[in-house]
């Protein structure tokens, strides 16, 4: 990570905070400021009371997502994703302990506080390493850590997440789960924890099949596992068996607060990271974590249309939020769209709470221009399809996420030409610089 935040300063796409900001509100709502502005990442030089500086907004860009697997900005993240994943798996290597590691307190890290009524200030974006008690498969994820104290993290694990299925294993033992904080890991390692895999494979196998070069894997000092040698902070540790304590509240992805609740204790038994090493803070609910959770949910529908034999998927996105996908065609025949919408469904039982279809000259990463197409381009009683009384996101007792709604935003059938955008010659390559004063 720290290549690559060096490599967007060199090419003056990373924004830079001079001044002092205070870790409690100030520090995210610059974030939040500069997101409605730009998806330029951004970089605090000074935050008070901790010597690191805080990088925020690094996945906040589908396009720079795409660049990370090695591909052109503008190409299919959904397609290249999945060529990726058919490269053989690398063995990773180890190697010492690299030099100039210091001991840390969790104290001494930024201590960031989101939202108005956090409970206090929380890790978002520290990316979790454990290995499976039964099979060593490693499973890399993230899970929100509300900081008590310099021996003490508070963690929530989803009941679906393959982390929450080991420390089950491991408390019906009456065992610790040992696992590593990553706090600031080579990018690649950000990517594969967000991926969609199945419970026997390795996150970490994907990391490698990404940078394309085996992994340089460390040992911890206190733990028993092996941690990427790049990565900025590593919190060592261990999940605490049939120990629950309160956590929050937490101002969630979906823009309200999760309350108070008995969750998982993480108990550190060391720090150890650069002297000068750079924090990441994710907003949760911004672009970033959006981004981020939209590679699980867009790869995932991706490979269920293409292995429901669907002809002309080109792409899948999820804008403007994690529960709305939209799936980009080239249209074959009559009812295709719909067809493809009611597929997509069933590919997410979570998260496709809407489906939206369009064509190949819609931008899918800009949901005005998907809602452009659904207006314009026939009837709308016409095109939308309620599915009442389906079940939607794990987390809900009330039903608020229950049914679907898909709608078709294509041109109809055979009627391109009526529906050809207009255009004006040149105006994509344009630079507008040249002409002001």
């Amino acid at each position: 990570m720290r290549a690559y935040v060096e490599r967007m300063l060199a090419e003056g796409r990373m924004r830079v905070v001079e001044r002092e900001v205070s870790g409690r509100h100030e520090l995210s709502a610059v974030v939040q400021a500069s997101q409605k502005e730009s998806d330029a990442p951004i970089l605090f030089r000074r935050v008070a009371g901790t010597p690191h500086q805080v990088v925020s907004n690094i996945f906040g860009s589908r396009p720079r997502l795409t660049a990370m697997l090695g591909a052109a900005e503008d190409a299919s993240f959904c397609r290249h994703w999945v060529e990726t994943m058919r490269h053989p798996p690398l063995a990773p290597i180890p190697v010492d302990e690299p030099p100039g590691l210091i001991e840390l307190r969790l104290s001494d890290l930024p201590q960031i506080t989101y939202f108005e009524r956090d409970g206090g200030p929380y890790l978002t974006a520290g990316v979790f390493l454990a290995n499976d008690p039964d099979t060593g498969v490693p499973n890399l994820s993230f899970h929100r850590s509300q900081m008590i104290s310099d021996s003490e993290l508070r963690i929530r694990l989803g009941s679906s997440h393959h982390l929450t299925q080991y420390q089950a294993k491991a408390e019906a033992r009456g065992e610790a789960l040992e696992a590593a904080i990553l706090l600031g890991p080579p990018p690649a390692l950000v990517l594969a924890a967000a991926a969609p895999l199945a419970y026997d494979e390795s996150e970490m196998e994907v990391a490698a099949k990404i940078t394309g070069a085996p992994l340089a894997l460390r040992r911890c000092r206190t733990i028993s596992l092996s941690v990427p040698a790049e990565t900025e902070i590593v919190i060592e540790g261990r999940i605490l068996p049939n120990i629950r304590r309160p956590e929050g509240p937490f101002g969630e992805f979906m823009g309200t607060y999760v309350e108070i609740g008995d969750n998982h204790v993480f108990e550190i038994t060391a720090i150890l990271g650069r002297p000068d090493a750079i924090f990441h803070a994710l907003l949760c609910g911004s672009p970033e974590d959006m981004r981020l959770l939209e590679l699980a949910v867009a790869t995932r529908t991706y490979q269920a249309l293409r292995a429901a034999s669907l002809r002309g998927i080109i792409d899948v996105s999820c804008v403007p939020t994690v529960m709305s996908t939209v799936v980009q065609i080239e249209q074959m025949y009559e009812g295709h769209a719909k067809q493809v919408a009611l597929t997509a469904i069933g590919a997410n039982h979570d998260w496709n709470k809407t489906v939206f279809v369009v064509d190949d000259d819609v931008d899918i990463g800009d949901f005005n221009d998907v809602w452009w197409a659904y207006l314009t381009r026939g009837r709308a009683d016409h095109r939308a399809l309620v599915l009442p009384e389906i079940p939607g996101f794990y987390r809900d007792p009330m039903k608020d996420h229950w049914g679907r709604l898909a709608i078709d935003a294509t041109v109809p059938f055979g009627r391109r030409d009526e529906f050809r955008r207009k255009r004006i010659p040149g105006a994509d390559t344009l630079r507008l610089a040249d002409y002001l004063t």
